[in-house]
């Protein structure tokens, strides 16, 4: 199986930054891709942002577009979400999600992290 420990929430000003960070551990030499979605409260979980593990091939949710980069570190299967320009319906609760390309393998989710931007 696969661990994941996520960091780097916090409470930050609109217009601030915030650099979350999600390492796996465990079973993790077959990583296929790996990325970030949020829930705020009440609402259903979004797609944040994801990054293919081999090509480093990125994708955005439109609302983070020239704002939030996701990046990765092969060697320690680590990805990171540098958040720029923050606003207050960023805040929510943001889950590092780790897909594997081993065959019938399932899908391992952090924790989650709590980003508040105050107003």
């Amino acid at each position: 199986q696969v661990q994941l420990v996520e960091s780097g929430g916090g409470l930050v000003q609109a217009g601030g930054s915030l650099r979350l960070s999600c390492e796996a551990s465990g079973r993790t030499s077959s990583t296929y891709a790996m990325g970030w979605f949020r829930q705020a409260p009440g609402k259903e979980r979004e797609f944040v942002a994801v990054v293919r593990w081999g090509s480093g091939v990125t994708s955005y949710a439109d609302f983070v577009k020239g704002r939030f980069t996701i990046s990765r570190d092969n060697t320690k299967t680590t990805v990171w979400l540098q958040m720029n320009s923050l606003k207050p319906e960023d805040t929510a609760v943001y889950y590092c999600k780790y897909v594997s390309g081993r065959f019938n393998s399932p899908e391992y989710w952090g924790q989650g992290t709590q980003v508040s931007v105050s107003s």
